[in-house]
């Protein structure tokens, strides 16, 4: 490993472990915002949530879920019907294809059930990597990955912990190398608490921040802020 690279990925590693702790202690019942009660009914939430925010997923879901109990349930759905409870959440017509096509695949090749694996959950119809790593990390505790969003992705950068901007797959490998396993769940989640808490995407509130000490980008946001001060007095 050149030594450049190698010096960054141990600054990076000693930030991560820095600021980790007080992550945790800044938002101790951070969790999987998506309400959920079988992994089914998580893997069926997550597909809804893309494109929609977890507070609108969370409202259809509480009648949806009465409604579908089942893979098999989901499966027999009418795709119009099922498009009309799910409308609200956005792309509706897909999204409804997509939960219908998994979950004949659930029947077909798993009995019903929800697997428990990254290959057998990526090839269902509709679940992607980011997907597949929701179900996996929070409804069977295994950590294969890091789910990267919109939030991850913007304090992966803030933070330096990534040399990508957007490239989700390749964000996610940076941070699987600085991060312990057993907080890859976790991790997500209380960078998500954070972004939403603090560090948004427009005004983030850098001086409320817990973490300001160990962020490159905070120190520069606040000077820019007293420069523009400045400028206007």
């Amino acid at each position: 490993m050149p030594r450049a690279l190698s010096r960054k990925l141990v600054e990076r590693k000693e930030r991560v472990a820095r600021i980790l702790p007080i992550l945790k202690r800044a938002y101790p019942t951070a969790k999987c915002s998506l309400d959920h009660r079988s992994p089914l009914e998580l893997l069926v939430a997550t597909i809804l949530s893309a494109q929609s925010t977890d507070a609108r997923v969370n409202i259809v879901t509480k009648d949806l879920f009465r409604k579908y109990k089942t893979a098999r349930a989901l499966a027999d759905a009418p795709q119009e019907q099922l498009e009309e409870d799910i409308r609200s959440t956005g792309f509706y017509r897909n999204k409804a294809k997509a939960i219908r096509a998994m979950a004949h695949a659930l029947i077909d090749h798993h009995g019903g059930q929800v697997p428990q694996t990254m290959e057998e959950l990526f090839d269902l119809p509709g679940v992607g990597r980011k997907t597949a790593n929701v179900v996996l990390g929070n409804a069977f505790g295994i950590n294969v990955g890091i789910t990267v969003d919109t939030h991850v992705t913007r304090l992966a950068n803030r933070l330096k912990l990534t040399d990508h901007a957007t490239d989700a797959v390749k964000i996610e490998q940076d941070l699987m190398a600085l991060v312990p396993q057993a907080d890859w769940a976790l991790w997500s989640h209380l960078l998500i608490f954070h972004g939403r808490a603090i560090c948004t995407a427009r005004n983030p509130k850098c001086e409320k921040c817990a973490i300001f000490e160990f962020c490159p980008t905070g120190k520069k946001v606040i000077a820019e802020r007293k420069s523009k001060f400045a400028a206007k007095t």
